[in-house]
């Protein structure tokens, strides 16, 4: 399909003990042929497939860049189903560029963002769900995020999304086969069995769905917003449970200014903490930006942890406050129980009958097993896998997806109605249509290449 070789850095930029570069390519071999030269003088296009050679890379006058492993990959057996060669150089920043530029003088084009992904994507080597999980994989914060990912990649999500279309294929040839030779069918009994079977379907495809919720918990962490009025305690609740002074901490109230994250990672679930500065009137035009922020890190929260000072009487803020987030998932927490409490928790159930509580001392680490125990429960409560293990773990996909049960919604209400089966079929075909949209089928090139530039070079 493509008729360039490319190359790149695969590694981190910066000093190592190796660094490689990827070239990939019809051509990959024999321009890396110019500049090779192994002990016994043979060519790289003389070897067998997938195996590793000592060398060096010299430059046109034949002196020595670097001392090498090259590890040949032939097409189609690679990962971009082309020609494929790694260079193990030194991993100094210097070296490899040198390197790169050889490859460049004969012949090389340098690889844009995530090309190598996509001619493996391209060429049929993977599709669009994998190529997700590709990244996924590479910035997994947790180890269950990373077992998410991998999952993905085997194919879990695409084998189960062309099972579904397999299903579809069914059920519009027998109902174009009925169209096309009528005399030979039931009317009703077809009607029937496309009912179930497309009931059936529905159904499975709903329960997907739900998974969407757990696949962006397990990808992009459980947004956690840590609210209340200043000088709560906020910044030593984020400090205590990430177990370092991410946040500045002063007895002077508004000294949080901005929201400041931080993941969690609690038994392999990823929680991204918020910071938030302190919930109040203040004529203070930067903290009056502060409280703004904060006010959208509560819409944009999975889970609000209110903190309250349990030594001093609830302000008519934080009353509001309470009456105002019970739309939320929120558990309440009460600080500085080392002090004489003022704020019990009968309290705070007058104003949120079905409040989650938790007392805790940020200062003296107090409580903070139960908030993490508490953060866990929410996870488990929500989380939704099917048996077959195929989660849905973005918005792209789930987008795709609603638009696939929207269709058969209107098979459903068609069927209901007694509309003719032809009626049935242009919407069976959309469904399966937007179904293959989830794995990268019939996607428009921008989306395409929006997708893969956010991969680094070189991969």
């Amino acid at each position: 399909m493509f008729n360039d070789t490319i190359a790149a850095i695969s590694t981190p930029i910066g000093i190592g003990g190796i660094g490689i570069i990827r070239v990939s390519g019809n051509d990959a071999i024999e321009i890396v042929d110019e500049i090779f030269k192994s002990p016994s003088n043979k060519k790289l296009v003389d070897m067998q497939s997938h195996t590793i050679h000592y060398g060096h890379i010299v430059n046109n006058n034949q002196q020595i860049i670097d001392e090498v492993l090259v590890m040949l990959m032939k097409a189609p057996k690679t990962f971009t189903r082309e020609n494929v060669i790694e260079i193990n150089c030194h991993g100094g920043h210097v070296v490899l560029e040198n390197v790169l530029m050889q490859l460049v003088k004969h012949g090389a084009r340098l690889a844009e963002q995530g090309e190598f992904t996509k001619r493996a994507f391209l060429n049929g080597r993977i599709d669009l769900a994998q190529v997700e999980a590709i990244m996924d994989i590479i910035e997994a914060k947790t180890e269950l995020g990373l077992n998410q990912a991998i999952n993905q990649l085997e194919g879990t999500l695409s084998k189960q999304i062309k099972k579904y279309q397999d299903t579809l294929i069914q059920i519009i040839a027998r109902i174009e086969v009925s169209i096309d030779y009528p005399e030979y069918d039931d009317d009703e009994i077809i009607s029937n069995n496309f009912k179930t079977d497309i009931s059936q379907l529905n159904h499975e495809l709903k329960a997907l769905l739900q998974t969407a919720d757990t696949g962006k918990m397990i990808r992009d962490g459980v947004c956690v917003a840590i609210i209340g009025q200043p000088n709560v305690g906020k910044s030593s609740l984020l400090n205590a449970l990430l177990e370092e002074e991410k946040a500045i901490v002063t007895p002077i109230a508004g000294t949080t200014r901005d929201v400041i994250e931080a993941y969690l990672n609690i038994e392999g679930m990823p929680f991204l903490l918020m910071d938030t500065a302190g919930l109040r009137e203040t004529e203070d035009i930067v903290e009056q930006i502060g409280v703004k922020k904060s006010k959208e890190s509560v819409l944009k929260a999975d889970i609000l942890l209110m903190l309250i000072d349990s030594s001093r009487n609830l302000t008519s803020d934080e009353i509001e406050l309470i009456q105002n987030v019970q739309n939320k998932d929120v558990i309440y927490v009460r600080n500085k129980i080392d002090l004489e409490p003022l704020v019990t928790h009968d309290l705070l159930k007058s104003y949120h009958n079905e409040a989650i509580i938790i007392d805790i001392s940020a200062k003296n680490q107090l409580g903070l097993d139960e908030v993490r125990q508490q953060l866990k429960q929410y996870v488990l409560n929500n989380k939704k896998t099917p048996q077959n293990n195929a989660v849905i773990s973005n918005h792209r996909q789930k987008e795709s997806l609603l638009k696939a049960i929207s269709s058969l919604d209107k098979v459903e209400e068609a069927i209901n109605l007694s509309l003719p089966e032809d009626c049935l079929a242009i919407d069976l075909h959309d469904a399966y249509g937007f179904l293959g949209m989830v794995v990268g089928e019939a996607l428009k090139e921008e989306i395409i290449n929006e997708l893969f530039g956010r991969f680094c070079l070189g991969k």
